[in-house]
């Protein structure tokens, strides 16, 4: 929605109190927002004490599920709230790094605790894509940040060489096994992944 000049002029001309008022209704009914805005103006802790809670959130939960649900079809419903949380945080924080961070972190201990048994397809298409999402992003933080990504990002590659099945489908779905140092991302990974989608990949 468009906002007008005359519709702008309008709230301008409340009064502290009616703005006041009017500020508490909507944070109300935007949680996130409210989130965000106590997060900015008056919490202790910062982005990164937050994102260090999230890196143990991310752990404990992903090993709660694994030992709450035996078969991948229970398995990745779980994951997928844990990826919500991750996207929670960095609503309320704008923390960039550690939505790159905190996914490949997700994509690790899923793989770490995956059950062993049931079909992994799904899973593992739901990882790829994090995973090319997390090598679009890198892209736009700075490079001083890659150095701080290498050692998460080797931790995944490891993952996927050691599994068979998963490496083949990495390939199969166009993601280079180079990639996984930032500095080897292509800069134009976007409009790669923007490719290989259209031709009904990562499905």
């Amino acid at each position: 929605m468009e906002y007008s000049k005359e519709f702008k002029e309008a709230i301008s001309n409340f009064t502290s109190q009616e703005k006041d008022k009017l500020i508490i209704r909507l944070l109300k009914k935007d949680r996130i927002l409210s989130h965000r805005l106590y997060f900015e103006l008056i919490d202790p802790e910062t982005a990164d004490d937050k994102r260090n809670q999230m890196e143990a959130l991310v752990k404990e939960e992903v090993s709660i599920a694994a030992k709450k649900f035996g078969r991948t079809k229970y398995f990745l419903p779980a994951i997928r709230k844990v990826s919500a949380k991750i996207t929670e945080h960095v609503k309320i924080t704008t923390d960039k790094f550690g939505e790159v961070s905190l996914t490949l972190l997700l994509v690790s201990e899923t793989l770490k605790h995956a059950p062993k048994t049931g079909d992994h397809y799904k899973l593992y298409i739901y990882l790829l894509n994090k995973i090319f999402r997390s090598f679009v992003l890198t892209k736009k933080l700075d490079p001083d940040y890659y150095l701080d990504l290498r050692e998460i990002f080797e931790e995944v590659h490891q993952q996927i060489v050691k599994n068979k099945s998963l490496e083949d489908l990495t390939l199969h779905n166009g993601l280079f096994l180079s990639w996984f140092d930032p500095e080897n991302i292509p800069d134009q990974i976007d409009l790669i992944l923007k490719g290989i989608k259209a031709e009904g990949l990562l499905r």
